[in-house]
């Protein structure tokens, strides 16, 4: 006999886990993962920084709401999920001005050798910096999230892949291993699995993409001080940014995957190693250890939150890109508002929707 629920969510990373804490007590909720743990796949994989000038307006947009919200989490928390931490831009003047947006703050050549004094002075000509940015405990605020979405009687399955879903009566059944789930509202939060998801629940895919991208922990000669800023080559090439006494690395890779367990690339990190180390004085010496995750992206860039423009109760939470715990506290208000039937606030829910022509490939 199949269990039955108001909304079921498929997708236990943080855009699922912070929709399940959000709706928890509003309706019933089951959340599905097909993994044995949850956040097994991207949301494990974030570089843990929440960036106010990092993407397109309306990403921008839901970074601050949710630094607002998280911010408010942290005023009667133990332990607090953000920190803060600048987010620094260097490249060359017309590249700097391309990518920094309202959140940026142009900066002197000189004042960007003192905040990241690693940096060559002949790297760069140009910095931004954005002073609002900062350090995301992503552990943390997934448990926060799941022990509040529990404690208000979400059940969350994992080992739960879900093999089929189809509309029954008013409704949805989803069958996840050999359990059956009926509920009003399918929620697909599948991460690069979501257009598969829709696919198997005979819903037109919105062609959303997986792009690889890879990180490491390196060991240097010279630790940055704790407070030295997230450093991103403003081409896209690198990011760096403190990591304890070691560093964390990435090559900032934009590379198409199918949906998988990513594994980084042979020599990918060798050959950041040696352009980090010819712009930089860290003298990395090793890696410690190296991961690749999956962003997933609509076609324009931007988050896909609403209800499918065909299938009834079948809601589209997906397409979060690089964004997805930057925007989240955000993206799970606003998609809870939409599944209890409230009127959003904002011209964002429009931005969002499924049904927008520019995500379609």
């Amino acid at each position: 006999m199949a269990s039955i629920y108001d909304v079921v969510i498929v997708g236990g990373g943080i855009a699922g886990l912070s929709l399940a804490s959000v709706l928890a007590g509003k309706c019933s909720v089951a959340l599905l993962e097909a993994e044995q743990e949850l956040a097994f796949h991207t949301s494990s994989r974030s570089a843990r920084q929440l960036i106010p000038s990092y993407g397109p307006p309306v990403v921008q947009e839901l970074t601050m709401r949710t630094l607002e919200l998280l911010k408010a989490r942290d005023d009667d928390a133990p332990e607090p999920v953000l920190t803060p931490r600048s987010f620094m831009l260097v490249g060359d003047e017309e590249t700097v001005r391309a990518e920094a947006s309202g959140n940026m703050t142009p900066i002197p050549h000189a004042e960007a050798l003192e905040l990241c004094p690693v940096l060559k002075p002949d790297s760069f000509t140009a910095a931004g910096l954005d002073s609002g940015s900062f350090g995301c405990n992503a552990p943390l605020l997934l448990e926060d999230h799941r022990q509040k979405a529990e404690a208000a009687g979400v059940d969350i399955i994992t080992g739960a892949r879900v093999h089929s879903a189809q509309r029954l009566g008013s409704g949805w059944e989803v069958g996840a291993g050999v359990e059956a789930f009926q509920s009003a509202v399918v929620v697909n939060a599948a991460g690069a699995w979501a257009d598969e998801l829709a696919v198997i629940s005979g819903v037109e895919k919105l062609g959303l993409q997986p792009y690889r991208r890879t990180a490491a922990i390196v060991n240097v000669q010279t630790p940055l001080a704790p407070q030295t800023p997230m450093v991103c080559a403003a081409d896209d090439s690198f990011y760096f940014r403190p990591e304890g006494q070691q560093v964390l690395i990435s090559p900032s890779e934009h590379v198409p995957s199918g949906a998988e367990d990513a594994k980084p690339y042979a020599g990918d990190v060798d050959k950041l190693i040696s352009v980090l180390n010819s712009v930089t004085t860290l003298g990395i010496q090793g890696t410690d250890r190296s991961w690749t995750g999956l962003r997933t992206e609509a076609a324009d860039g931007v988050p896909v939150v609403g209800f499918d423009a065909e299938a009834k109760g079948f809601f589209w939470l997906a397409g979060q890109g690089g964004y997805g715990f930057q925007t989240s506290s955000a993206i799970a208000e606003l998609a809870t508002a939409i599944i209890m039937g409230d009127s959003p606030e904002s011209r964002t829910a429009e931005q969002l929707a499924a049904v927008r022509w520019s995500i379609r490939r």
